[in-house]
């Protein structure tokens, strides 16, 4: 098998699989875009102001505000003065943590569809690559936040995390704290 061909395919499964996840995920935000990775952190990170949350989605300020606005709209976010009075500190509603989770739900049942072809011992060896992937990919702490934007932190804790691991590395390499 050429290095060609195997990349190809890697290409074809992450447009597949963004599809899928875009669809599923989508589906349960009842908005497209940013609104579900939008739940999802606010929901592991309650409090982000919007700079932080735009940083991390990889928008401009004016359209997190505009996400946000929606979602608080929906009755899925609520907004609350930040720790200098001078932010905002973005907090979701029930409603917005139940959707946080359904959609976590289906992402979690469309990616273990995914796998069901692949044996035990072939997903084994295939976490083992996907952390080494995810590791090599991974440039600087912005970039593993992005990375991870829907991530289920429940099930991929940041000290066993290879993307958080290896944007802790990078920071420590280049003499800068995490």
């Amino acid at each position: 098998m050429s290095d060609e061909r195997t990349a190809n395919l890697l290409g074809a499964l992450a447009l597949a699989l963004t599809d899928t996840l875009a669809d599923v995920t989508s589906a349960q935000a009842e908005r497209g875009a940013g609104a579900p990775a939008a739940l999802v952190l606010v929901s592991f990170y309650p409090g982000q102001s919007i700079d932080s949350l735009a940083q991390t989605l990889g928008l401009s300020h004016s359209a997190t505000v505009r996400l946000a606005d929606r979602l608080a709209g929906d009755g899925l976010l609520d907004r609350r003065s930040g720790a200098d009075g001078r932010t905002t500190a973005l907090h979701l509603t029930r409603k917005g943590q139940a959707r946080a989770n359904a959609i976590l739900g289906e992402r979690c049942r469309a990616l273990s569809a995914a796998l069901d072809p692949l044996s035990v011992k072939e997903r084994a060896h295939f976490t083992r690559s996907l952390e080494k992937i995810l590791g090599g990919l991974t440039r600087d702490r912005q970039h593993a936040d992005h990375i991870c934007r829907l991530c289920d932190e429940r099930v991929c804790p940041a000290d066993g995390c290879p993307v958080e691991c290896a944007a802790v590395e990078r920071s420590a390499a280049e003499g800068r704290p995490d």
